[in-house]
């Protein structure tokens, strides 16, 4: 007799098991700058990742997957529905630190000039989703992005990222970062509040999982 097989049902919005649904913590908010995530593929299926999340509550984003990406001039590129308040083409920044370390060797970050900033409609934020080690790989792997101008977030807090282990307490998750690069670059956290409250349950949702599966419990949902 064949044996029958169990096949998860999952969600459509958030593609994680229906058991382990974060659809309830997605909060859509208002923002200003455009919002590009580069996720590493081993990041797809990991049930702690936030940009999923992240990319469900920002309306003005996008998602793409992989580790090259052969599509990134079109990416980094404008449409007409998506240029800034004055109709100028938007600047690609990339949120990533603009250390010795985090350079590949010859490559040299765009620069900002002073006024570059002034308008947040103007802004396309790139974010790199994935492990430190991993998203200086896909760094490297992609010269175009070595070649944009880069964010470093300023006097940020310690992270609640509680279910991943960070080696400060300044590292962010995925979603806190681009939350705090777009205070940062809109002046103010005011209209993320709701996200990064909604993140805080979906950080205890995750904890509650890991506590039943550390109990023994039947009900641990199946990732």
């Amino acid at each position: 007799m064949t044996p029958i097989s169990r096949r998860r049902l999952t969600c459509t919005a958030c593609l994680r098991p229906q058991s382990a649904c974060i659809c309830r913590w997605v909060t859509p908010v208002a923002h200003q700058v455009e919002v590009l995530i580069l996720q590493h593929p081993l990041e797809v299926e990991n049930p702690k990742g936030s940009a999923r999340l992240l990319h469900l509550s920002l309306p003005g984003s996008r998602l793409v997957t992989g580790e090259v990406f052969d599509d990134l001039p079109d990416l980094l590129a404008d449409s007409p529905d998506h240029r800034g308040a004055s109709g100028s083409e938007k600047l690609n920044l990339l949120l990533y630190p603009e250390t010795p370390q985090n350079q590949p060797p010859g490559s040299k970050p765009g620069q900002l000039a002073p006024d570059d900033l002034e308008d947040p409609t103007r802004l396309r934020l790139v974010v790199l989703d994935g492990t430190w080690r991993k998203s200086l790989k896909m760094l490297y792997a992609n010269p175009l992005l070595q070649q944009l101008p880069r964010l470093a977030l300023q006097d940020v807090g310690a992270s609640h990222y509680l279910i991943r282990k960070a080696h400060r307490p300044d590292q962010l998750s995925t979603l806190e970062a681009t939350c705090a690069a777009l205070a940062q670059l809109q002046g103010g956290a005011g209209p993320l509040q709701p996200l990064l409250a909604a993140f805080d349950g979906f950080v205890a949702q995750q904890m509650g999982y890991r506590n039943l599966r550390g109990n023994g419990s039947a009900q641990t949902p199946d990732y």
